[in-house]
């Protein structure tokens, strides 16, 4: 398990290495930012969207956070982290994509699949369950053809939250306009761990793909 010591040295090797033969692009970085798509993804510590689409620092904004989700658009006072991130990266770094990726032994989508923190009080799991409410709609459709258990089952609950997260960041009044004037597009994507396939969504088919 790696602690902090060890990620200290690994620090430095990237000092030594990669640091250092970037030093140029990083010279670039300090004076600004200006990454074309924003990547959604799961705070999960095996799925690092700068590994699995393997880019150089600057390259993609990335959100992360439990199950990949983003909640609809609203206005109630609170602390709308994703809300912010989105309304950053589309209204001032103005990113061209907003890609989605899921992943496959997605915790977040099992405990929505199963509900097994439901109820729980926050500081014990209520926090997540929370959160994870966002996909409840989902699950309906999920278990009304696969059940609660086994892999078809997570499989089609963890696309299934692409897909939520996809409509939800159609209700953002910025982003209908910038998708529907050809400015912005989105995407949705899935990257299985087991096999480390990358499936992108056909959203004309509601279909995952691997890609080639």
């Amino acid at each position: 398990m790696k602690l902090f010591d060890d990620l200290v040295e690994g620090y430095r090797r990237f000092r030594a290495g990669a640091w250092s033969s970037q030093r140029t692009r990083w010279e670039e970085l300090a004076g600004g930012q200006r990454p074309q798509v924003m990547v959604i993804a799961c705070s999960d510590s095996r799925v690092d969207p700068s590994q699995v689409f393997d880019v150089d620092p600057g390259e993609i904004f990335v959100v992360r956070n439990v199950a990949a989700l983003v909640p609809p658009f609203e206005t109630t006072p609170g602390h709308h982290g994703v809300s912010a991130a989105l309304e950053f990266a589309v209204q001032f770094l103005k990113v061209q994509e907003i890609v989605v990726m899921g992943h496959g032994r997605c915790g977040g989508c099992q405990a929505a699949l199963t509900q097994s923190m439901h109820g729980e009080e926050p500081g014990r799991g209520g926090f997540i369950a929370d959160w994870i409410d966002m996909l409840d709609d989902a699950r309906e459709r999920v278990v009304a053809q696969h059940g609660t258990q086994g892999d078809a089952a997570e499989r089609a609950m963890e696309q299934e939250g692409v897909k939520v997260s996809l409509a939800n960041l159609r209700t953002f009044p910025c982003v209908q306009e910038l998708e529907r004037k050809g400015r912005l597009r989105l995407r949705g994507a899935f990257f299985a761990i087991s096999d480390g396939m990358l499936h992108l969504l056909d959203e004309e088919t509601g279909r995952f793909a691997p890609v080639a």
